[in-house]
């Protein structure tokens, strides 16, 4: 197996491993959107990255920390909906980052590869990065499971037994951000929630718990990424949506087996 693939493998795995358990947590609270405008922002932290002359990841988790903030925030207004705040931020942040771009002249930024993802050029920096920044996300996931699993449940009931819901939602914020940040280089930012959505909506069906939907959906963004590199090597299709194609049709297969495990 050439070099190239073996860590286009990797990258996919550690994506996947990480996008899995946090996206079982996004289909439960019913977060999809929010997971999009958090993505949809990280292209203005590509630009805030190429300003400030640091890591484009980095600027990406800065980026939408300081929109996962403003929503928060802006949740405690009632004169409009939360979805409607979440289309606007989620459109204006992108095309911020598209106008930002056009005057930096200076700097040159393969949109491509940022907006649909280009897993096959992977390089071992990367690797570093996927694999650190997607285990200290699962690290912290697993630390904040009970009181997250306890909000996501019953709020109201979590706050009155003590969970401090409010840090615990933005430390869960938080976790997105980092995510989308490392899944960037392999799907994309347009791409980016596919991959925490669909696998854990197929894991669903077949889930007896929390915990084995959340390994489950790990599995299966697995199966995705080597299916998708297997279609896109097999096809020449491009390698970040092939994944997202594959994961779509593992749902589509899920959805027509009948499950015989209880439906968490």
């Amino acid at each position: 197996m050439d070099e190239f693939l073996q860590r286009a493998l990797l990258g996919g795995f550690g994506v996947a491993l990480a996008t899995g358990p946090l996206g079982a947590f996004i289909v439960w609270r019913r977060m999809a959107y929010f997971g999009d405008t958090l993505a949809h922002s990280g292209l203005l932290g590509v630009v805030l990255g190429a300003v400030l002359h640091i890591n484009p990841q980095l600027g990406v988790v800065a980026t939408c920390l300081l929109v996962a903030l403003a929503l928060v925030l802006l949740q405690r207004q009632r004169r409009l909906a939360t979805d409607t705040l979440l289309g606007i931020l989620a459109h204006a942040t992108l095309s911020l980052g598209l106008v930002a771009l056009a005057f930096m002249e200076t700097v040159r930024v393969d949109l491509v590869s940022y907006l649909f993802g280009d897993i096959l050029a992977i390089n071992a920096a990367d690797l570093y990065w996927i694999w650190g920044g997607g285990g200290l996300a699962l690290a912290a996931l697993a630390w904040l499971w009970r009181p997250l699993l306890a909000i996501t449940v019953h709020e109201e009931l979590a706050q009155v037994e003590g969970v401090a819901v409010f840090p615990v939602r933005l430390a869960f914020m938080l976790l997105i951000a980092m995510v989308i940040a490392v899944a960037m280089k392999v799907v994309g930012i347009l791409l980016i929630t596919s991959l925490l959505i669909i696998p854990a909506a197929a894991a669903r069906r077949f889930a007896h718990s929390p915990e084995g939907m959340a390994a489950l959906a790990g599995l299966l963004g697995c199966a995705a990424v080597g299916l998708g590199l297997w279609a896109s090597l097999r096809w020449d299709t491009p390698a970040g949506p092939s994944v997202v194609v594959a994961a779509t049709a593992l749902f589509a297969l899920g959805s027509v087996v009948p499950g015989r495990a209880r439906r968490y």
